[in-house]
């Protein structure tokens, strides 16, 4: 990973244009080829960024990254401060919690709770940059890349693009259609998802193991 913390301004160009004026930023290029432009605030979330793959072209005094859609990210730096690369090796994943990782047994279990026709091919089907939930064939034939969270927010669906953009170069799967599967999805996250063209699918925990939720029962 690249970090550089420079004196920059920041303009998009594509489905809409955006500027970020002068001012101290921190910006990330990961291994993977995407930029992330930081602030020192708003928590995790960049204020702007570019997806890989990209392409990144360092000029005198300016960085263009372009992605194949056409899409560019032009960064224009004033002043650097710092610069400095890093390894970081295969990251393992992110560990699930019980509920999280049992809802993903359920799930594989009968991946018709998912779609109607859904046939699970593996579990923690690998790419380069870690696993993804579950790997399935539709009706079809068609390969189905499952991302499995808890609570859906826009970070899974942002996981879940990039497992995709990986899978799609295998010609063995490709096309590859996705489907973002959690307990609740927040609203945010399913405008981006309908925007990366994957599908959003809500479940009901205790229904997935059998229970009538909110019913009680006495036999």
């Amino acid at each position: 990973m690249r970090l550089v913390i420079a004196r920059c301004s920041v303009d998009y160009d594509g489905r809409l244009s955006a500027h970020l004026p002068l001012a101290p930023r921190l910006i990330m290029v990961k291994a993977d080829g995407c930029v992330a432009i930081h602030a020192d605030g708003g928590a995790y979330k960049p204020l702007n960024w570019m997806n890989a793959p990209n392409r990144l072209v360092e000029e005198e005094g300016r960085w263009v990254v372009t992605n194949p859609k056409g899409e560019t990210l032009t960064i224009t730096l004033e002043e650097v401060l710092h610069d400095s690369a890093h390894e970081l090796g295969l990251d393992p994943g992110l560990q699930k919690d019980g509920v999280e990782a049992h809802l993903q047994e359920l799930l594989a279990a009968d991946p018709n709770t998912i779609a109607d026709g859904l046939v699970l091919v593996r579990r923690e089907f690998p790419t380069d940059i870690g696993p993804v939930d579950l790997l399935c064939r539709d009706g079809d034939g068609r390969a189905i890349a499952v991302e499995v969270k808890r609570r859906g927010d826009i970070d899974g669906v942002e996981q879940l693009a990039r497992y995709l953009e990986r899978l799609e170069r295998d010609p063995t799967l490709r096309p590859v259609r996705g489907i973002f599967v959690a307990q609740q999805i927040k609203p945010q996250a399913k405008v981006l998802a309908a925007d990366r063209g994957i599908d959003c699918v809500e479940v009901d925990y205790d229904e997935l193991r059998g229970i009538e939720s909110n019913v009680l029962k006495l036999f």
